[in-house]
């Protein structure tokens, strides 16, 4: 039984190391949810699969306060908020446009938002049901504009 036991904990090591060295040099996003919402967990672990984007979860009950801190307009709202590099990410924004505006470097946008909670975004499986949504960048003074089109 002793052998088993060893065993496992090298491999445990060796697993850990390996989840280390996959995240090193991506970067951490904040990820403000709800502990009951099953969505936002999944949304993180489209991030996660990205390889560039390392997701940490942040439990609150009290999203509202968090969505109003950083500037989400109201009707752009969705279940989870997170932050990356400064800029704010607001429900199912796929890991692509994350790492699109990252790279674009732009200071009139403070964030991205994908509103409601479409079929088919990432972390919204519905069976294969594929809804259009659209992607929109917002400014701190609550502007707003088409970044993405997802058919």
């Amino acid at each position: 039984m002793k052998k088993i036991s060893g065993l496992s904990v090298v491999m445990a090591a060796l697993i850990g190391f390996s989840t280390v060295a996959a995240a090193e040099g991506a970067r951490e996003v904040l990820v403000y949810k709800d502990p009951s919402c099953g969505c936002c967990s999944s949304w993180a672990s489209h991030l996660a699969a990205s390889k560039a984007l390392a997701p940490k979860a942040i439990e609150t009950v009290n999203m509202s306060a968090i969505k109003t801190k950083l500037k989400v307009p109201q009707d752009l709202a969705s279940c989870h908020t997170a932050v990356v590099a400064g800029y704010v990410v607001e429900g199912h924004v796929p890991a692509a446009d994350i790492k699109q505006l990252l790279a674009m470097k732009r200071s009139n946008i403070i964030g991205l938002a994908v509103p409601g909670m479409p079929a088919g975004s990432p972390g919204m499986d519905a069976g294969g049901r594929r809804d259009p949504y659209t992607v929109y960048a917002f400014d701190s003074n609550g502007r707003r504009w088409p970044f993405a089109q997802h058919n």
